[in-house]
């Protein structure tokens, strides 16, 4: 599709849920990986590390994220540049939206805009900007 090829500019994160976020993070560092944003979500803690450009997203798992094997690769998310722009093409695309809108959460600096889609085996894919 080309509006992916026009609004994405590679991987951005990929996000991995659990129930224990100090081993978690002992788990990442000792990799080597450093951690690069501490967020709130509601009540969940939310963690990003990164090592050599592979940013990893980890959050303790909400009850209704409860059902999701922890440990699991919940989604990969591709970087855009403009999530509202690359969300009106998808709407008049073939593709199984998640959302109704682009999402907003309060991460980094200016926050975050993103919205998903579903593959045909349940695979979430992310499109995240964070915002300038």
């Amino acid at each position: 599709m080309d509006a992916v090829e026009k609004y994405t500019t590679g991987l951005q994160h990929v996000g991995i849920p659990t129930r224990d976020m100090a081993a978690t993070t002992e788990f990442w560092t000792k990799l080597g990986f450093n951690l690069k944003g501490e967020f709130k979500n509601g009540e969940a803690t939310v963690k990003f590390f990164e090592y050599k450009g592979l940013v990893i997203e980890t959050w303790e798992g909400s009850e209704e994220e409860a059902n999701q094997t922890v440990g699991a690769i919940n989604h990969i998310s591709l970087d855009t540049t403009d999530a509202d722009a690359l969300f009106a093409e998808f709407q008049n695309a073939d593709f199984n939206l998640l959302n109704d809108e682009v999402q907003h959460l309060p991460f980094w600096d200016n926050g975050i805009k993103f919205f998903n889609i579903q593959g045909p085996n349940q695979e979430v894919v992310e499109f995240c900007e964070i915002v300038k």
